[in-house]
C-alpha cells in the first residue's frame, strides 16, 4: 500500500529533485501532490513519466497526506508545516527554520537515524543544511574510531544552494564577461564569476555568517554536542556540488590508513583517494551523484591526532533532497509501516 506525498515548493531546484529521487528509487506512493506558490498554479512539473499540475500550497487540504516533503523557505515552512502535521501528516522539512527546536529531530539517515522517532512530539523531521549533511557523514566513521575533538572547516559552495536565480546570475555574468556586457548583481553582494565570495546568508553579532553558524550548531545537534566547530563558508562560481576542506582533531590516535579504511565501508560514502593527478573528485564528478566523496586523506602533524579532507557531494541531492527521501524511507519502513 502506497502513501500519499505532498511536495511544497515543487517549482523549486530542490523541489524538483525531490520528485525526481521519489521517481529513481520507487518510492511507494499512491498519490503525489506538487504544491507551491499562487504564480505557479496550472504549471507543470515532472514526476517519473508523469506530469503533476501545481496545486496551491495556501488553499490546499493537507488532510490524509501521510509525508510532506517541504522545501518552500523558512517563512512558508513556520507556516505551513504545523498545519500539515495537525492534519495528520509527518512533515520533513529542508528549510532552516524548525532545525535547532529541541522537539524536532535533525536527521541525516547515515548518521542519527534512531532521532527520526522524535518526529511524534510536532509531526515534523528537520533536514539539516546541506554543508552541513555531507560533513557529518564523512566524520561520522571517523568519530566512532577514534571520537572527535574539534573540526576546522572552508566550504566551496556552489551557486544552486542559493536558488535558481543565483544560477542564472552566474551564467549571465560569465556570458557579459565574455561579450564585454555590464555586470549585473542582484542575487549576490559581489560579483560571482570569475570570483569567491566569503559571505553566506546574513552576518551575525560575532561576525560569523548564519552559514557558518549552522554548521556549527547542526553538528552538534546531529553528531555529538561536545565536538567544536568553526566554519568559513564561501561561496564558488560552480553550478552544483558543494566541496569542503575539512580539518580534524581527535581524542584519540588515528592514521590516514585508519581513516581511509573506516571510509571505505562507511554508508553514503565514496573513498576516492589516489594521491595523484585526478587521483581525487571535484564537484564536476560529483554532481548529479548520490555519494558524498572523501579524497585527500592525509595526517595533519601540526597538531596531535589530526586528519585533514576533501570532501565533495551534489547539495541539491544528498545535500538536500536525497537526504529528505532517505528519511521519508526510514519513516515508513520503521514508524509509519501500513
Amino acid at each position: 500500500m502506497g502513501y500519499k506525498v505532498a511536495v511544497v515548493g515543487a517549482t523549486g531546484n530542490v523541489g524538483r529533485e525531490m520528485l525526481q529521487i521519489l521517481a529513481e528509487r520507487e518510492f511507494p506512493v499512491s498519490e503525489v501532490v506538487a504544491l507551491a506558490s499562487e504564480r505557479s498554479i496550472g504549471s507543470e512539473i515532472s514526476f517519473g513519466d508523469d506530469d503533476l499540475r501545481v496545486q496551491d500550497l495556501a488553499k490546499f487540504d493537507f488532510t490524509g497526506t501521510d509525508i510532506v516533503l517541504s522545501s518552500a523557505g523558512a517563512k512558508v515552512s513556520a507556516q505551513f508545516a504545523p498545519k500539515a502535521a495537525a492534519a495528520g501528516a509527518v512533515v520533513i522539512d529542508n528549510t532552516s527554520h524548525f532545525r535547532m527546536d529541541p522537539d524536532v529531530p535533525l536527521v541525516v539517515p547515515e548518521v542519527n537515524p534512531e532521532a527520526i522517532a522524535g518526529y511524534k512530539k510536532k509531526g515534523i523531521i528537520a533536514n539539516p543544511n546541506c554543508s552541513t549533511i555531507q560533513m557529518v557523514v564523512a566524520l561520522k566513521p571517523l568519530h566512532d574510531l577514534a571520537r572527535i575533538r574539534r573540526v576546522v572547516v572552508s566550504t566551496y559552495q556552489s551557486v544552486s544552494g542559493a536558488g535558481k536565480e543565483a544560477m542564472d546570475e552566474l551564467f549571465t555574468q560569465t556570458r557579459a564577461i565574455y561579450v564585454n556586457d555590464p555586470i549585473e548583481k542582484k542575487q549576490f553582494t559581489k560579483q560571482i564569476a570569475f570570483n569567491v565570495i566569503p559571505h553566506i546568508d546574513v552576518f551575525m553579532e560575532d561576525g560569523t555568517t548564519k552559514e557558518e553558524w549552522k554548521m556549527t550548531v547542526e553538528t552538534k545537534k546531529i553528531l555529538d554536542p561536545s565536538i567544536k566547530v568553526t566554519a568559513t563558508c564561501v561561496r564558488v562560481p560552480v553550478f552544483i556540488a558543494h566541496s569542503e576542506a575539512i580539518n580534524v582533531e581527535f581524542e584519540n590516535p588515528i592514521s590516514a590508513d585508519e581513516a581511509r579504511a573506516a571510509l571505505r565501508r562507511a554508508k553514503g560514502v565514496s573513498l576516492i583517494d589516489h594521491q595523484a593527478d585526478e587521483g581525487y573528485v571535484t564537484p564536476v564528478e560529483a554532481a548529479g551523484d548520490d555519494l558524498v566523496f572523501v579524497s585527500r586523506v592525509r595526517e595533519d602533524y601540526t597538531v596531535e591526532n589530526g586528519l585533514n579532507l576533501w570532501v565533495v557531494s551534489d547539495n541539491l541531492r544528498k545535500g538536500a533532497a536525497l537526504n529528505a527521501v532517505q528519511i521519508a524511507e526510514r519513516l515508513v519502513k520503521d514508524h509509519l509501516k501500513k
